[in-house]
Formats: structure tokens, sequence, C-alpha cells
């Protein structure tokens, strides 16, 4: 069984410790993963106005948000803009690229993405991937092959304007199996990487979820004869989480799961459907999220 791992990075703060910190640990068992970096402003600060929301403020309580994430990102570019994280930590960027793991796009400002993407029209959809590519390109030497929405906020201007970009895949939305995007009626050719299981920040604290029986849960949800993707943060379980994800990676190992990129499982797969992309809500996370519609008919081959 293959487990595809995503890494988002969404702060200045998940770039300068968590990236740093997962590239060892999964050096000492030769893994390779997608990394999804933000390279513009870090203004994730800016979500404290969102605490007037009630599902906002449960979230942060319920994920112990301050301990989790760190007091830095929960204040970063609040009143003014936040570090152009590529500018300033381009070397650690470029060091997981050396390292030989997947690299792609996954925000120039991840909050403005995450905040703004439902008023945003197609030129300035394509403003903000252009200069996020632009930037990772110069960083770490070649164009990034793939790109990840923040927070899986992904629409059909989204999926058109990436078709600007060479990218081989995009992982935008969740859902069940790797599929071409419809829109208006016609397949795109980016196949879509759909998330497969839950994040920490869905689940914990949840019907009885906590650290100590995380993993289980996470591995209760692994599906041996489908499609497996995992996103974890690199200010989560980057930082704060290392030693549980890393008890993760050693129960699946055990149990003979290998953790691949992305594109590894979009190599593996043989055959590829069609689907639209839909807005729906998923318990734990505020908000929509693009997820996978009714398939339509199969293609062979990509």
């Amino acid at each position: 069984m293959e487990i595809g791992l995503r890494i988002d990075v969404d702060s200045f703060r998940g770039t300068r410790y968590g990236v740093p910190k997962l590239c060892e640990l999964l050096a000492a068992y030769s893994i390779k993963a997608s990394f999804f970096f933000s390279v513009g402003p870090d203004n994730m600060g800016r979500h404290i106005w969102r605490m007037i929301r009630p599902s906002f403020f449960w979230k942060m309580l319920r994920t112990r948000a301050p301990g989790l994430y760190g007091w830095d990102i929960l204040f970063r570019g609040t009143f003014r803009q936040g570090p152009i994280i590529g500018k300033t930590l381009g070397p650690i960027i470029s060091s997981a690229a050396r390292e030989g793991h997947e690299v792609g796009v996954h925000a120039w400002d991840h909050h403005a993405w995450q905040t703004n993407i439902g008023s945003m029209d197609a030129h300035t959809i394509y403003g903000e991937i252009g200069k996020a590519v632009e930037l990772l390109k110069e960083i770490i030497g070649k164009t990034p092959v793939c790109s990840a929405s923040p927070g899986w906020k992904c629409n059909e201007l989204v999926l058109l304007e990436k078709g600007n970009f060479p990218f081989a895949f995009n992982s935008d939305c969740r859902g069940e199996d790797i599929f071409y995007p419809v829109v208006r009626g016609r397949k795109l050719s980016q196949p879509q990487i759909p998330v497969t299981l839950p994040t920490y920040d869905e689940v914990i604290g949840r019907k009885g979820i906590n650290n100590c029986n995380y993993n289980d849960y996470l591995i209760s949800q692994l599906k041996p004869d489908g499609l497996n993707i995992l996103t974890i943060h690199a200010e989560v379980e980057g930082i704060a989480l290392t030693e549980m994800f890393e008890r993760f990676v050693t129960t699946t190992r055990s149990r003979g799961a290998s953790m691949v990129p992305l594109g590894t499982i979009l190599k593996d797969t043989s055959r590829i459907g069609s689907s639209n992309i839909v807005r729906e809500q998923i318990l734990g996370r505020e908000g929509w999220v693009a997820f996978q519609g009714p398939a339509e008919p199969q293609t062979p081959g990509h």
C-alpha cells in the first residue's frame, strides 16, 4: 500500500523550523514527499480576526492553537505585511528540492488566497500563482512541477488559470480518486490528486480523538486497495508533533505501507476518470472546501 505524502508549508515559522526537521526525519527512513510551499508574505496572523466566528473560535480551543502553532504564527502580519518567506528562507526551500523531494506551489499569500479566492477574478488568480511560480523557480532553479491550493479553496477559475502553467498535476481538492477536472463541459489536461485522509486539525478533540489515539484513528482510515493521500503541515507535524508523526511512519512501515510523493502515485495510476469539482463542508474545518464531484466515464491512461 502506498501513501501519498503531501506536506503543506503555510508560514515563515513552518518553513524555518518545520521543513528542516521533517527533511531530517524523512531522510532517516529514506522517504521522499511532496512539499508545497507558500513563498510570499506571511500574513497568517490575520486569521485571528476570524475568532469572532464561533466555529473558528471553537477550533482554536479544540486544537490548543497557541501551543500547537506558536504565538508568532497567530499574530504574524496582523498589523502590517509579514516577511516574504521565499526571500528570507530560500536556502531552506532549495534544500528540500536538493534532497530529492517533489516541490510545488502552495501560494503566494496563503491568507489572501484562503480568505479572498471566492471573489478573485481570473487576472488576480493568475497573478497570485505566477508570483509564487517565479519566486519558487528562482529558489530551486527549475519550474515547480505541481501545485496545491491553500485550504482546498479551488473553483473553476482556479482550474482554468492553472492550465496556463506547466504543472504535471494539482492537488486542490478532497476526494476519492485521481481525476481530470471537467470545467464548462471540457475535460482539462492537468489531473487532480485529491486528499483522501483527514488532517490533524480537523479531527483532534472530536469524538474522543486525542494525541494518544490519533495515529490509530488515521491508520483506520487507510484503504489498502484505494487512493491514500495524506496532508501534514510543517507547522504541526514538523514542529510540535514530530514524534507523533514519526510513530505513524514506523507503524505504517511495519504494516507494509510506503510513503511516496504524489507524482509517484500518479505514475502508478493506469486509469483516470473525469469529475467536476463542487463545494462541500467537512466536519472540523470552517467554511467550504473543493470536493471531487460525480464521476464521468474513465479514460485509459493519462
